[in-house]
């Protein structure tokens, strides 16, 4: 029983740890695209620019205990910053279930290197969402993150690797330029470099999982007459999603469908 307690205790930490951290991706998706520094600067109110209190930062807090407002001016608090935080928690609970944890009882170096990535495709996302830009700079870290893959992740060679990176890419280049405004230049990039970390069958996954994601959200937004059929929305989170998902299972569902055929 207090083994059990302990262990639960471990993964609550864990959890508060995963939400610490994306915590401050939510500082990073609102000072980037303003051009502020994400290392100096305490954090403020987006509305009074009231300095937050260090209780003010700790993750949920603000957004429960607070009623959902800033003490100073008592501007709402998005529900995002709250549901990024719960994320984060989720992801790294779900790193340890799927990698393990190290000899710290936190993560092991493959579940570091899966959060990390998890964390970026979270930033992307929500700074597309907002801004309709993929910084180049997330795209090299990505590719930085699948070198260091290939010791982690032998099974995925530097061919499967580099086939990886343009199975999706490549067609995806080729219809921007055919039709204009199909894919944008940070998407592209962006399913190239994660093809580099996942190789190509977990790439085709994400690529289907993102399309499917995408083409569902856009038929329930025109039925809710909530966008028009000439309206364009930012791609970069439904490819953020299917990634995401492909981290976990991309292999397993292409092995899944390559043994239908």
């Amino acid at each position: 029983m207090v083994i059990a307690v302990l262990e639960g205790i471990l993964w609550l930490i864990r959890f508060l740890l995963g939400a610490c951290i994306f915590s401050f991706l939510n500082v990073v998706v609102y000072r980037l695209p303003r051009g502020e520094s994400i290392v100096k600067g305490r954090s403020r109110c987006p509305g009074c620019g009231r300095t937050l209190t260090p209780a003010e930062l700790i993750p949920f807090v603000s957004y429960l205990v607070q009623g959902r407002k800033c003490r100073g001016c008592g501007m709402r608090i998005r529900g995002r910053y709250f549901g990024v935080e719960a994320l984060g928690g989720g992801l790294f609970v779900l790193c340890g279930i799927f990698y393990g944890c190290g000899e710290w009882g936190i993560l092991s170096l493959k579940g570091i290197w899966v959060f990390a990535y998890l964390g970026l495709l979270t930033v992307v996302a929500l700074i597309d969402r907002d801004t309709r830009t993929i910084y180049d700079r997330f795209h090299i870290i990505i590719l930085l993150l699948g070198a260091g893959g290939i010791w982690l992740w032998p099974e995925h060679g530097i061919p499967d690797r580099l086939v990886g990176a343009v199975v999706v890419a490549l067609p995806m280049l080729i219809l921007a330029i055919l039709i204009e405004g199909a894919f944008g230049g940070g998407d592209i990039k962006l399913m190239a470099a994660s093809g580099f970390f996942l190789g190509w069958r977990a790439i085709v996954c994400a690529m289907f999982l993102g399309l499917a994601a995408g083409g569902i959200y856009c038929v329930w937004m025109l039925l809710g007459r909530k966008i028009g059929r000439k309206d364009q929305l930012a791609f970069g989170p439904f490819l953020a999603f299917g990634l995401a998902v492909s981290v976990f299972a991309g292999d397993r569902l292409a092995g899944w469908y390559i043994s239908l055929l």
